[in-house]
């Protein structure tokens, strides 16, 4: 038995090293193993996500999580929709380390169980970007066309076209224009250069 785990061992390093070069070659990464062996669009197609929409294998998925078409879950997210449900919708990018709960155990914590866990269902509308280890809360709506600032920390809804940061999160500017014509204004100057 110890020599089939030595020789599996040995198989799945010659494996990894393989892809790594695969990898480094082509695209000038490296990843974990099981994000740079498994793909990410058969993930989301077996997780019931919109056509075109990938997810890391290092991201968790707990729950009722509904995600629209070409949408991008980078890695070490974690999507939970055990609280209520969560829903993204379409050209969402959601960056390396975000996460989004549907629940939280705070009050139970510090009440000695007497008090249940705070639920409330997420939504993330089409068209939205959530920067690098951002934090959303349970019961939040983001509307459509909105950016989430990297290491935000989202505690109330944020309307459409909103442009958000901080900790917690504070309205910074907004989403003006459409497709090409799409600018980032800040503070009442304009950022798209």
């Amino acid at each position: 038995m110890t020599d089939k785990v030595s020789e599996l061992g040995e198989l799945l390093k010659a494996l990894r090293l393989r892809r790594d070069e695969e990898l480094r070659s082509t695209y000038n990464r490296s990843l974990p193993f099981a994000d740079a062996q498994f793909d990410r669009w058969e993930r989301a197609k077996a997780l019931g996500f919109g056509e075109k929409t990938s997810i890391y294998d290092s991201s968790v998925v707990m729950g009722d999580v509904r995600v629209g078409a070409n949408t991008w879950i980078g890695p070490f997210t974690m999507l939970d929709g055990s609280g209520g449900g969560l829903t993204i919708g379409d050209y969402v990018s959601i960056s390396s380390g975000v996460h989004i709960y549907t629940h939280d155990t705070v009050l139970w914590a510090v009440s000695g169980g007497v008090q249940a866990a705070r639920k409330g269902a997420v939504s993330i509308g089409s068209n939205t970007y959530i920067g690098a280890q951002a934090v959303i809360i349970a019961g939040v709506n983001i509307g459509s066309r909105c950016v989430i600032a990297a290491n935000s920390l989202i505690n109330r809804d944020v309307p459409d076209g909103t442009v958000v940061g901080g900790t917690p999160a504070r309205r910074l500017g907004r989403v003006e224009g459409e497709g090409a014509d799409a600018r980032l204004v800040y503070d009442g100057k304009d950022a798209s250069r």
